[in-house]
């Protein structure tokens, strides 16, 4: 049984881009709907192109929000078109600042729940999502009454990314009512740290660095052995939360979840909030003085070893190639 109509939430990255977190969420929606449109507080008709080749046939567009906010603005704009006659069956969105923002307050002006941090969605007798909980040692499955639509949010990297093949979509206007002085907020300023190299979330492989570095000045180690295999850099919680590296590094539960090719675990045991966020790599390597930690678990390759002896010789090692 597949679902009428699904709208996705068609979110932009600050360089204008359709974030990748959209795209995947698109391929699970054209699995379980027959219709999959999409919705966006931006211009239309940048995004009609990507979100169709990904399965899209519509895109409802506020137009250029020019620094409002987006959760104000796009949800006010759903609420009034579905109160209007054009409601779908489920609008998924992201578990991100924007998609949470949207949900809630979509939540609250159409009296619908809404459910967060979901990795999977299932169409049968209703609409039914899992949730990770515990850690992602336990999967919480939970159904929505009928009469939707059901509003979900998913974490990144639940679904792969992929197109159909479909033409530039069709855009419609999605008009923003009168919200009052909650509309008046505006964004200002945005700051975007300076990196180089691929994105942590996006890279194909990643080399992350714990606390068994000793120090951190040694997590130079970690980007460089990340730059030589065209990686990303990313860490544990330990040595973000002991300010070694920013935030933006962390992997894990409360940070990013990551599926790369390769993932690199260097010092890290492998608590259970930090294998959440990379346990769905293809291909895992750890490296561990410890040979009863945790990580050596879910490891394909395992190297029990001193951090600090192992990455020099593989660095210098990948240099002589």
């Amino acid at each position: 049984m597949a679902l009428s109509k699904v709208w996705v939430h068609a979110e932009l990255t600050p360089e204008g881009n359709v974030a990748p977190i959209s795209l995947e969420i698109l391929a699970k929606a054209r699995e379980i709907a027959d219709t999959v449109e999409v919705f966006t507080g931006a211009d239309g008709a940048a995004v009609a192109e990507t979100v169709g080749k990904h399965g899209a046939t519509k895109v409802h567009a506020t137009g250029d929000l020019s620094g409002k906010l987006q959760g104000v603005h796009v949800a006010a704009a759903l609420a009034a078109a579905i109160e209007g006659g054009e409601a779908p069956d489920a609008i998924l969105l992201g578990t991100t600042y924007d998609g949470r923002d949207i949900a809630a307050r979509l939540s609250v002006k159409l009296d619908k729940p809404v459910l967060t941090n979901n990795t999977d969605i299932e169409v049968g007798d209703g609409i039914v999502v899992s949730t990770q909980i515990f850690g992602g040692t336990q999967i919480v499955k939970t159904k929505f009454a009928a009469g939707g639509p059901a509003i979900a949010l998913f974490r990144p990297k639940s679904f792969v990314a992929e197109e159909s093949g479909g033409g530039a979509a069709e855009v419609a206007a999605l008009a923003v009512p009168d919200t009052g002085a909650a509309g008046a907020a505006k964004l200002l300023n945005r700051h975007v740290e300076e990196t180089t190299g691929p994105k942590l979330d996006e890279a194909a492989v990643v080399v992350s660095g714990g606390r068994g570095l000793g120090e951190a000045g040694k997590f130079e180690l970690i980007e460089e052995l990340a730059k030589l295999t065209k990686g990303a850099p990313g860490a544990s919680r330990a040595i973000v939360d002991a300010g070694w590296v920013p935030y933006s590094y962390q992997v894990g539960q409360t940070g990013k979840v990551v599926k790369p090719t390769v993932y690199i675990a260097a010092g890290i045991s492998g608590a259970t909030q930090h294998m959440v966020g990379m346990k769905g790599s293809k291909n895992i390597i750890a490296i561990n003085k410890d040979p009863e930690a945790p990580i050596f678990g879910i490891a394909d390759l395992g190297i029990v070893g001193d951090v600090h002896k192992v990455l020099p010789k593989l660095i210098e090692a990948l240099k002589a190639r």
